[in-house]
């Protein structure tokens, strides 16, 4: 079993090689949430009271939160949020593009994020995955044309290989860096026997974002799907978050795929990723 890693031993590391600490009101502007970890917490206007009450100022939206584009820009102005980016159903950008485009412009959003691939809907070859990459590079093309951008978010079905290649790297091997950009799960990622530092290195500029989250060993939170805010689990922190930096990470995203406490696991997220990337290597 891997070396569980504290967040103290994360911070400690860091620290060892710090020439500086940045402001915390610097990192904030790196930091978001994805609102998906909130879903279960309330009503939309108690969920994006909650990530301003955190004392977060940017988040990654979920399709349209069952809301006008009006209403979610009321939300965001009442609690002095902006929007990253959203996950987006590529089925929802295929059968309502106009629409979909103009809520997110709407709402201040330029990024578009396909988050999940259904499992019958998986390519199951190298020459699927292969189509599939053609078909969010064509969406790609599509959504800059009209000034938006397209990424990827990967789980660990992707790490999956084919011919000796990951799903994931079939993906970005064949589309554009300007049309698909990856929004790295960096859990996920190592669930499924991946490096995400190897990552990083093999595709500087390619990242924009990371999903900030932490995998636990199995027998603790197994009713969280074994995941832990960052700097309190099993990833190599102090290896990832220089990496993500030198390859141009921009976004990183708090997120929890199934929390029991979400107060408890927004704030310990943020306060762990604030105090990690508050100090940076020479």
């Amino acid at each position: 079993m891997p070396t569980r890693l504290t967040l103290s031993t994360c911070v400690l590391a860091l620290a060892a090689v710090a020439s500086f600490t940045a402001p915390a009101a610097a990192v904030d502007d790196n930091i978001a949430l994805q609102m998906y970890t909130l879903r279960n917490v309330g009503p939309a206007e108690k969920q994006f009271a909650m990530a301003h009450e955190a004392g977060f100022r940017h988040v990654e939206i979920v399709g349209t939160h069952d809301l006008s584009a009006k209403q979610l820009t009321s939300l965001l102005k009442k609690n002095d949020l902006t929007v990253t980016s959203a996950h987006v159903q590529l089925s929802a950008l295929e059968n309502d593009y106009a629409g979909t485009v103009a809520f997110n412009k709407s709402v201040g959003n330029s990024t578009l994020v396909v988050p999940w691939i259904e499992p019958a809907d998986r390519p199951d070859s190298f020459q699927g995955w292969i189509d599939f990459a053609r078909r969010l590079d064509a969406m790609g093309a599509k959504l800059r044309r009209d000034g938006l951008q397209l990424a990827y978010h990967n789980h660990n079905f992707e790490m999956k290989k084919y011919g000796g290649m990951t799903a994931l790297e079939i993906i970005l091997i064949h589309s554009s860096p300007d049309n698909l950009k990856l929004e790295m799960d960096v859990a996920w990622l190592s669930r499924g026997g991946q490096d995400p530092v190897r990552f990083f290195k093999a595709y500087p500029g390619r990242i924009y974002a990371i999903h900030a989250k932490d995998n636990a060993p199995i027998g603790v939170r197994d009713d969280e799907m074994n995941f832990t805010p960052l700097g309190e689990g099993l990833l190599d922190w102090p290896a990832i978050l220089p990496a993500a930096k030198r390859s141009g990470v921009k976004w990183f995203i708090i997120e929890h795929d199934k929390p029991k406490d979400a107060w408890s696991i927004i704030t310990t997220s943020l306060r762990n990723l604030r105090a990690a990337l508050q100090t940076r290597p020479r």
